[in-house]
């Protein structure tokens, strides 16, 4: 499977990447998911040019993957399975902009529906990445948050590593660097979550908690470069425990006694979805078990509890 990287550049353009005539033929792609989100919130009024919201990502190593196949002559794609209406808008979306032909998409994903995994904007980058490569395209990573934006709020997953992302404009805030490697114990509470329809009901934040979140990002952005494990659990908690009261998670409080009690990292949360979690260091001496106590613990509240593992850098 091709896991392309789209150029960073600005101007919505795209290019044959050989100068030549764009050979095509079916081609795959992949695009990693993020358990949540490490920080999300709103900065404050005047702190960003555009729009306050913003996420901060934790990219973990379950992934979607596309497969586009062109059929000549059309410029309707088919979507498989067919409920990915939201891929195919963006498939057609972008076939479209290419001049190029539509034909079939095969999605296949590790990722969840509506548990806060970023399984729909995994979708899009993978079929995005998978109909570039078909046609030999190298695609500007604007002209793709261009598309997503037309659909839906995104995670900030087209980007390689951990980024600070303003979901709703589809637009990099910065990049922070790679994750170190961590693993994550989570439980869902069930239920699913709709991106669009939480992102226009939630509503704004209090400017005192706006200057709260503007200084968790100042820390993730040393703290993730550094490698800082303890912070980056301690950001993760803070942004889990400032969104309780806009999007409560039943289990918080008691994920927090069993994060506490095995000296573990921190929490995590979905923030728009269903899943919360234990952060682990996997490079600590004592990581089996502390692995093996949390896991036994939060099956308490959810009797098939998993691991998830962050990624550690893509390319």
């Amino acid at each position: 499977m091709y896991h392309q990287t789209f150029d960073g550049a600005d101007a919505a353009q795209s290019t044959a990447e050989d100068g030549q005539e764009p050979r095509i033929h079916s081609s795959g792609a992949l695009c990693c998911g993020t358990f949540g989100e490490l920080l999300q919130g709103q900065l404050p009024a005047g702190s960003v040019l555009q729009d306050s919201h913003f996420l901060v990502t934790m990219p973990i190593a379950l992934f979607a993957r596309a497969l586009f196949t062109p059929i000549a002559g059309t410029r309707s794609v088919t979507v498989y399975p067919s409920h990915k209406l939201k891929a195919k808008q963006l498939a057609e979306n972008l076939v479209s902009a290419l001049g190029a032909s539509g034909g079939i998409l095969l999605l296949q994903s590790e990722l969840p529906e509506g548990k806060g995994l970023a399984s729909s904007s995994a979708d899009l980058v993978a079929a995005a990445r998978s109909i570039a490569r078909c046609f030999n395209r190298r695609i500007r990573t604007s002209l793709i948050e261009k598309l997503m934006a037309e659909i839906e709020p995104s995670d900030g997953v087209m980007y390689p590593g951990v980024v600070a992302y303003h979901q709703r404009a589809c637009r990099l805030l910065s990049f922070l660097g790679q994750m170190p490697p961590l693993a994550i114990v989570g439980i869902d509470e069930g239920g699913t979550v709709e991106t669009v329809d939480y992102d226009q009901r939630r509503g704004e934040i209090s400017a005192n908690q706006r200057a709260e979140y503007h200084e968790l990002l100042d820390r993730a952005r040393t703290a993730v470069p550094q490698g800082d494990t303890a912070e980056i659990g301690r950001i993760a908690t803070a942004s889990a425990l400032l969104h309780q009261e806009r999007a409560p998670k039943e289990h918080l409080s008691s994920m927090l006694k069993i994060s506490e009690a095995n000296n573990a990292l921190g929490v995590i949360v979905a923030h728009s979805g269903t899943i919360s979690g234990i952060l682990l260091d996997r490079m600590a001496a004592d990581f089996p078990r502390k692995l093996r106590s949390v896991f036994a613990h939060v099956s308490v509240f959810d009797d098939s509890p998993k691991i998830y593992l962050t990624m550690t850098g893509c390319s």
